[in-house]
């Protein structure tokens, strides 16, 4: 019998419950009633499409009483939503390793190589890919600096805005977007060119059909999804790419089931160089190409767990994948396959038939090999794919909080995806519906001239951020010790990725304009330097839609604090001190392993 002052008191309880709070017994009828019910797995899943909490706060800055709208320029209003970014960080350190691994490893290295050696020879194939990959060492340690030091939403798109000029940022990020959004269809019809190799009966269509649904799949099902697929596709391409170098080596040395010994052979018959310093020059393109998305990592900062922890590994291991899955593979194919092979005449892109990898598997004789080849291209042509609609998503969603794009376009739902720009990505992939046209080809190659050179303009304006951001740092008497991590290559390296990048802009101009083996003429310049053509539209475009006529800002004008994950600086160099002080106590072998790795 329960005492009647117990009733009392249970009846005239306040007691609060959550979705979480266990429901007793005793608990009174009304509140029975009253408390809020676990939502159904359907209920939740309708729900997490609807915009994110923090959406509308975020894109009202006027309602917010930190911010006195009258004295925001524009550059405070980029520096203030792009750092305030919804998006979801659930990218883990593992993710974020194998993209900056095998991300980008897709059709450019495994196909266009055929063509990059038939143009330069094997000498020249290597030159251009030894001085891009070094390029590109010093422009990722750059952009880790800057990622690591302002995780924000848009990365490198936004530095260029607040570090060098709004105009320039509103170009690159555009030209960037351009970039991505045109790579989609051409690596669904690189796929279905890819199952031609097994199956040339079906409709090419089917096969763009089934990638689309899986591509499109991967992104909408969120950041986590992309993280797991990338992490499983790039493991599928690195294990490719070392069983490709072991069975190279033994070719190479005669041990394959032809027995035939070629080690330099072909560096002397036909010749290290095909076309002279001009097909030298004419590779650097593709090499580019090849190493687009590179960058890709520093893009993952606002969406990373832990930026300050995860950046820094992820940067150092693109030196590792340059070295092996780059330059070891590349060199090991001028061994085996002739720059004048005639599989590799009229390479292209997406014909996979041309793959030095797959001819130089053939040529040796191995049956079977070549299959897998194949497959492991594919797998690169959907990773690829499901990366650019990533890429594309999130530069777009970037722009809108910049105010340099529709609004709707940054709408990012509970889930942390920006969906209205993954809807934009995937209505433009349709594109690749004409794989079954005639005029596929056609289509394609300008498709490919918009985004020839956004690489190069891109990695060009990470180096100029970090420039400039390490000179507002001495210009307004800061030390690089508030930094959690500071570029490797420092500023001479990013001196060395202006400086090189601006030189293979030039030298496409004059291959734009003379071509090589053929006479100069307007569609051939416009298929070559279009990219440049759509970047200096979008520039002066800009400096007159904003009246902006600067051309660079000041360096004691630079903001080099919002966006900052850590605010207290002063904790955070006596953090970094006792990290260093740990790490000078470490033996002599686990200091060369940390600084490499």
């Amino acid at each position: 019998m329960v005492p009647e002052e117990s009733k009392k008191s249970s009846l005239g309880s306040t007691k609060e419950y959550s979705v979480n709070s266990p429901i007793s017994t005793q608990t009174p009828y009304d509140e029975l009633v009253s408390a809020p019910l676990p939502l159904s797995k359907w209920q939740s899943f309708k729900d997490s499409f609807k915009p994110a909490t923090e959406y509308e706060k975020l894109h009202n800055i006027e309602e917010s009483d930190d911010y006195e709208l009258e004295s925001l320029t524009d550059i405070q209003r980029i520096n203030i939503n792009t750092s305030k970014s919804p998006l979801k960080r659930k990218l883990k350190n593992r993710h974020l390793q194998m993209i900056a691994i095998a991300s980008s490893i897709g059709s450019g290295l495994l196909i266009g190589t055929g063509s990059a050696l038939n143009t330069g020879g094997p000498a020249g194939i290597l030159i251009a890919w030894a001085l891009t990959g070094a390029s590109i060492l010093c422009t990722i340690q750059a952009m880790a600096e800057l990622a690591v030091t302002f995780p924000i939403s848009g990365s490198f798109n936004v530095y260029a805005s607040r570090f060098i000029d709004p105009s320039v940022g509103f170009s690159v990020a555009w030209n960037y977007f351009f970039q991505f959004l045109v790579l989609l269809p051409l690596e669904l019809v690189a796929g279905s060119i890819t199952m031609k190799y097994w199956n040339t009966t079906i409709n090419p269509d089917v096969w763009v059909l089934i990638f689309y649904v899986v591509v499109a799949s991967i992104n909408l099902f969120g950041v986590r999804a992309y993280g797991e697929a990338e992490f499983l596709f790039s493991s599928l391409k690195v294990m490719a790419v070392i069983g490709f170098i072991i069975v190279s080596i033994v070719l190479v040395a005669g041990g394959g089931p032809a027995g035939h010994y070629v080690g330099s052979l072909y560096w002397h018959i036909p010749g290290p160089f095909a076309n002279g310093f001009k097909g030298v020059a004419s590779v650097f393109v593709t090499a580019a190409f090849s190493f687009g998305g590179t960058e890709l990592v520093g893009l993952t900062a606002a969406e990373a767990d832990q930026p300050r922890k995860s950046l820094p590994k992820a940067t150092k291991q693109v030196f590792w994948r340059i070295m092996m899955f780059y330059m070891v593979s590349i060199t090991l194919i001028t061994f085996l396959v002739p720059y004048n092979s005639d599989r590799l005449l009229g390479a292209s892109s997406v014909d996979v038939t041309a793959s030095p990898f797959v001819i130089a598997i053939q040529q040796g004789g191995i049956h079977g090999l070549p299959s897998v080849m194949n497959a492991v291209i594919l797998i690169s042509v959907i990773s690829v794919g499901s990366s650019s609609v990533y890429a594309t998503s999130r530069t777009l969603t970037a722009l809108a909080e910049q105010g340099l794009a529709p609004k709707i376009c940054g709408y990012v739902d509970r889930a942390g995806r920006p969906l209205v720009a993954i809807m934009i990505t995937n209505v433009f992939g349709l594109l690749s519906f004409i794989a079954a046209s005639g005029k596929q080809t056609e289509v394609f190659d300008w498709l490919l001239s918009i985004s020839a050179l956004s690489s190069i303009f891109t990695w060009l304006s990470i180096c100029l951020a970090h420039i400039r951001f390490r000179r507002a740092l001495k210009v307004q008497g800061r030390l690089t010790d508030e930094l959690a991590f500071t570029s490797q290559t420092g500023v001479i390296g990013s001196w060395f990725g202006v400086i090189l990048n601006t030189l293979v802009i030039i030298a496409q101009f004059w291959l734009s304009l003379f071509p090589l083996g053929e006479s100069p003429n307007a569609e051939g310049f416009f298929e070559g330097y279009l990219g440049f053509v759509i970047l200096i539209i979008f520039y002066f475009g800009h400096k007159i839609w904003r009246k902006n006529w600067i051309l660079f800002i000041r360096a004691k004008d630079i903001d080099i604090d919002s966006g900052r994950r850590e605010t207290d600086l002063e904790a955070l160099k006596q953090e970094l001190e006792e990290e260093r002080a740990i790490l000078r106590s470490k033996p002599l072998i686990y200091r060369i392993y940390r600084f490499w790795c």
